[in-house]
């Protein structure tokens, strides 16, 4: 495979979706209610049919404020908050299952943020108690928890995995103390390695770190040294996201400073070097941003054709119904997706009201299926087989999607993707850009003439 070079990279250096759902959640309408939702929720009462379900649970609170950070978040120096917070969760709950009964089989568990570990240890107790008693958790399931470094130690690690969490993702972003700095997110290295250790000693079946090139004072010598640190680290996966600088939206982007931020040929430069350690050090490149280890059940599921992808990222859980519960939550039941109310006072109000609190979402129309069906093939297996999916669609690949395969050529000649009369193949290098592959397929960004809001693809 020809090398992923800094000049490949800033010719697809544009904007557009991460494809965790299609249509993408930009896309929702505040017309899809609470009775939509719950029109499509009742086939699950019939619980003897159900594949097991996902549950992805929102915690807003954080200590402290990092700079960069995108995510619906609160922060806050009071413990007691989460607290009350969870009797709002216990109040969505039970709405959930007055609806579907409780014990339904669940296979997936994400604790996301904001950061779950701002909860006490009363606290994770109490909301791991109320998911169990009123889910049955699938044996062999995929239960993770997003992981501050700076709220754990290896005691609350240990505590973690006997509440039944098996997989852990750190959050650690970058290792140079200026960069940290410039974020505010300080946390030593020495604390990571010592969790990481612990980790695996307790025995955590897979863990994941996260970290962002771009950010504010990152050059290609911290950085080299930051992907050395992880390397020696060698979690089981590894997130990689471009900092995606939209100060205008987000308010605690305009504490960084224009000028601290690394030019885009030097941000290119230090994905491309990204790229490379990985791929050197034996990490497979499982699909948008993702990295595992050649064992890890993410690479293993990417090489028999079984991954998957949902709004937390990949997985090797079958497509399934997703509950999501908390602040801005964002679930998937049916043919629908639906989200939560966005603040606080919004979300505990529904609740007070005795509702469930969605506040909009999509009901999918056979286009948005039959589209997000090949955009998942593409990010997930990297082809299309246009047999299977006629027989699947009832239709004639070629014609149903002519516009989009001409418009492909152009990356076919670039030698990202492999057109043949019987099948759509993205190459080794083109898995590197597979979100421009998919956003040929998107009739929405097609129409959109605004991504500016959108990250960039690379």
């Amino acid at each position: 495979m020809r090398p992923v070079t800094p000049e490949l990279l800033s010719r697809f250096d544009v904007a557009g979706p991460r494809y965790t759902s299609y249509p993408t959640a930009d896309r929702f309408v505040e017309a899809f209610t609470e009775s939509d939702y719950l029109l499509a929720l009742a086939p699950r009462a019939d619980r003897a049919a159900n594949p097991p379900l996902s549950v992805y649970v929102h915690i807003p609170f954080c200590e402290s404020l990092c700079y960069y950070c995108a995510c619906n978040k609160i922060i806050t120096k009071h413990p007691e908050r989460g607290d009350a917070y969870l009797d709002y969760l216990e109040k969505e709950l039970i709405l959930q299952t007055q609806h579907i009964g409780r014990q339904q089989a669940v296979s997936q568990v994400h604790l996301g943020g904001g950061s779950p570990t701002f909860l006490s240890d009363a606290g994770l107790t109490r909301l791991l108690n109320l998911l169990k008693s009123h889910f049955k958790w699938v044996p062999g399931g995929e239960y993770a928890i997003e992981v501050d470094p700076r709220t754990v130690s290896p005691e609350r690690l240990r505590f973690l995995a006997e509440l039944g969490f098996n997989r852990l993702s750190f959050g650690v972003q970058d290792f140079d103390p200026q960069v940290q700095k410039a974020v505010h997110r300080v946390q030593s290295k020495a604390q990571i390695f010592e969790l990481m250790a612990s980790a695996r000693e307790i025995g955590f079946e897979s863990m994941n770190v996260d970290l962002i090139y771009g950010l504010p004072k990152q050059t290609l010598e911290s950085f080299r040294e930051t992907l050395a640190q992880t390397l020696a680290l060698r979690p089981d996966r590894v997130a990689l996201y471009g900092y995606a600088h939209l100060p205008e939206r987000f308010k605690p982007q305009r504490r960084i400073l224009d000028a601290d931020l690394p030019l885009p040929a030097i941000k290119l430069g230090l994905l491309a070097q990204a790229l490379s350690a990985f791929q050197e050090a034996g990490y497979v490149y499982v699909g948008m941003d993702h990295f595992a280890l050649a064992d890890d059940a993410l690479a293993v599921a990417k090489r028999q054709g079984r991954l998957h992808r949902n709004f937390q990222g990949y997985s090797t859980q079958p497509d399934c119904d997703l509950i999501a519960l908390g602040v801005s939550a964002i679930g998937r039941v049916g043919t629908t997706y639906s989200q939560n109310a966005k603040t606080l006072d919004e979300y505990v109000d529904h609740l007070n009201r005795g509702h469930l609190p969605i506040v909009r979402g999509l009901s999918l129309t056979r286009d948005d299926l039959m589209r997000r069906a090949v955009i998942m093939a593409l990010m997930c297996q990297g082809q299309v087989q246009y047999e299977a999916f006629e027989q699947a669609w009832l239709i004639d690949f070629p014609s149903a999607f002519g516009p989009e395969l001409s418009a492909l050529t152009a990356l076919a000649e670039q030698g990202l993707v492999r057109l043949t009369p019987s099948s759509l193949e993205v190459t080794d290098i083109g898995w590197y850009f597979v979100r421009a592959v998919a956003m040929v397929f998107d009739q929405y960004l097609q129409r959109d003439l605004n991504r500016n809001r959108f990250s960039r693809i690379v």
